[in-house]
């Protein structure tokens, strides 16, 4: 994800006498990547990119902390300036409001009445910092909520607390098909399993984590706001987010898992900011329901520990500053030996001493680390193996026409098959299942290409997973293909070029499958063991499919020498008609076996019931005259009459 943080607001929490381009250079070597400054009317605006596992840093104040560890390493001076929590009365019960909630869809439930708010325009200050961040002033509330939550990172929702019916809130799972009406105006039906709030009167209040409802709207007429400062269960809210496609800064921070002890400095900023601002009066008791505070998180170390992984000597005051600038605590013990307390917001990507040493990497600097080259001799590029036959596989049908794809492993239960295993936590409708053929996905890539009317084809190689009882999926790769525009013999003629150019004698065996049209339908056969299959499917499609471990195990892209004969070839064509479902390739064989001087046999041209086979005779010895490719004409005929009832035309 990205953010937007204004130069001016991020130095409310670092004092240094840097500039912003080289705050964003020397910051994107150790820590979160600022991929440009952007100059704008209200002073430069860096542009951040956060990883996914570093949500701590999606903030002005969590960004400000990276800055003021990293600043120094560069021998610029920066100073964190920590906001010290200072915790109202917190209690279990408030008298202005009754809550019932599931602690495993909500592990930090904070929530404080203010009374006799005054609605107004924000200052100009607040205005111009919201407008950097892309983000639009509306009121003063409104405003508040937006502010903490690009400065802490912490969303915060405020409810008119008049009408909220019955002074009560349930906070549970929806339930399939329910509605509810949020604050956009748009009627949301719920897909069931998604975090509610439902007042007094079983009304849906709030679709939790990603926006409120429009029942419990603050208003141009509320006098009395609930100020609400939560963490919810982050799968949940993802699911719901995706089901429901609306995607909210909210829900972007929520579905990260957010740390539950960050409520505090959220409730803070926003009883702050509502003092200043509304001249609200907040109740003296705040509700703070927290059943499953996490336990501290505590790893050990030894310093030789951290330098045998990096490969440098540190001394430890090194180690100490590097980790309590990034909010770490350090005890030192006998021997070298270290104990780190992870802070709180860290808790979910620090667990094991190799994070820790990360840390410590990346502030000392991974340019500063010395390299060396590899030493030992340098590898040979492989000459087989899979992943050698792969490629060469690739190359072979990119040169035959072919457009290589890729398409997704996780695809729409209809596309899926009864079999297939589904999600727990999907990210949508279009992502349930573990796809079992890559023929719904390569079809859909196929008919997508609706303005196409020249002959083209698709192919891919890739997984699918078949479902074993008691145990994680088989994982097996195929080579599937699909052919659009083109008839079943230009189709079939790119297969029969793949087993040609893989060294192949197959034989194709006609079988009526589910899936593909009667009759049209064939098993690709080498040594009489099934290596692939070939045929008509839905919407006039043509497709082939194999297991890339069978065409490995048999294929050789080396062919076996035959010297060019010494004598010329008589060539001719013979026309039959054959009778309905003749297998041709059978025929074809016959044919060859007539006579050994019979080197060629191939299917030049079909029309209706007739088809025509285009002959080669060779002699090893000599040049055939006439009345010896006569004799062998004779034959061929005779074997295809008596052998399939084809009558020569």
């Amino acid at each position: 994800m990205n953010l937007l943080i204004p130069d001016k607001w991020l130095r409310d929490f670092i004092l240094t006498s840097a500039s912003p381009d080289e705050i964003a250079k020397d910051v994107s070597l150790c820590g979160p990547s600022v991929e440009r400054v952007i100059k704008s009317e209200y002073g430069p605006v860096y542009s951040v990119e956060v990883t996914g596992n570093r949500i701590d840093t999606a903030s002005i104040y969590g960004f400000a902390r990276e800055v003021g560890a990293i600043l120094p390493r560069f021998g610029q001076k920066a100073t964190f300036k920590e906001i010290k929590i200072k915790k109202p009365k917190l209690v279990k019960d408030v008298s202005y409001l009754k809550v019932e909630l599931d602690c495993n869809l909500c592990f930090h439930f904070t929530a404080v009445l203010i009374k006799n708010v005054v609605q107004g325009q924000s200052p100009d200050w607040l205005k111009e910092r919201l407008i950097a961040v892309d983000a639009r002033p509306i009121n003063n509330i409104v405003d508040i909520s937006n502010y903490v939550m690009h400065e802490t990172g912490q969303p915060i929702h405020t409810f008119d607390y008049d009408k909220i019916l019955g002074r009560t809130m349930i906070l549970r799972e929806s339930k399939k098909g329910e509605v509810i009406t949020t604050l956009d105006g748009v009627k949301r039906k719920l897909p069931g399993g998604d975090i509610v709030i439902q007042d007094g009167k079983g009304r849906l209040i709030d679709l939790c984590g990603i926006m409120g409802g429009e029942l419990s709207a603050v208003d141009a007429t509320t006098k009395n706001v609930l100020l609400f400062v939560q963490t919810y269960n982050p799968q949940k809210i993802r699911r719901t987010s995706m089901l429901v496609s609306h995607r909210t800064d909210a829900a972007v921070l929520f579905e990260k898992d957010l740390d539950p002890e960050a409520v505090y400095l959220g409730l803070q900023r926003s009883l702050d900011l509502f003092l200043k601002l509304t001249k609200g009066q907040p109740a003296k008791e705040v509700l703070d329901i927290y059943p499953k505070k996490p336990p501290t998180k505590k790893l050990n170390l030894n310093i030789r520990f951290v330098e045998d992984k990096l490969g440098i000597n540190l001394s430890k005051k090194e180690v100490g500053d590097f980790l309590v600038k990034l909010g770490f605590k350090l005890s030192w013990l006998t021997g070298g030996s270290f104990s780190v307390i992870i802070p709180s917001y860290r808790a979910k990507d620090i667990n094991i001493p190799e994070d820790v040493v990360e840390e410590i990497a990346r502030i000392y600097g991974y340019q500063n680390i010395p390299s060396c080259l590899m030493s030992g001799a340098i590898p040979n590029e492989p000459r087989n193996g899979l992943f050698v036959f792969e490629s060469n596989i690739k190359k072979l049908l990119k040169g035959f026409g072919g457009y290589e794809v890729y398409t997704l492993s996780l695809v729409a239960s209809e596309e899926a098959g009864p079999s297939a295993l589904k999600l727990s936590n999907p990210l949508g409708k279009e992502a349930l299942c573990l796809r079992t053929s890559l023929m719904p996905s390569l079809s859909k890539a196929a008919l997508e290409n609706k303005a196409e009317k020249d002959p083209f084809w698709l192919y891919e190689m890739a997984n699918i997973y078949l479902p074993k009882k008691g145990a994680l999926p088989e994982e097996r790769q195929m080579l599937a293909a699909v052919f659009k525009n083109m008839s079943y013999r230009e189709a079939k003629g790119v297969v029969e070029g793949l087993m040609d150019e893989l060294h192949l004698e197959v034989d194709y065996e006609l079988n009526d499958a589910k899936s593909f049209t009667p009759s049209k339908h064939l098993l690709i056969k080498y040594k009489n063991q099934n290596i692939g299959v070939f045929g008509e499917i839905a919407n006039n499609l043509f497709y082939f499919e194999s297991i890339v471990a069978d065409l490995f195990k048999s294929a050789n892209f080396v062919g076996q020498y035959r010297p060019i004969p010494k004598y010329p070839a008589q060539i001719e064509d013979l026309t039959f008609v054959l009778p309905q479902k003749t297998k041709i390739g059978e025929v074809i064989a016959s044919m060859k076996a007539v006579d050994k001087q019979i080197s060629e046999v191939t299917l030049k041209e079909v029309y209706k019931e007739a088809f025509t086979f285009r002959v080669w005779y060779v002699s090893p010895n000599k040049t055939l005259n006439n009345d010896e490719v006569d004799s062998l004409r004779e034959k061929l005929i005779t074997k295809v009459k008596n052998s399939y009832g084809g009558v020569i035309k």
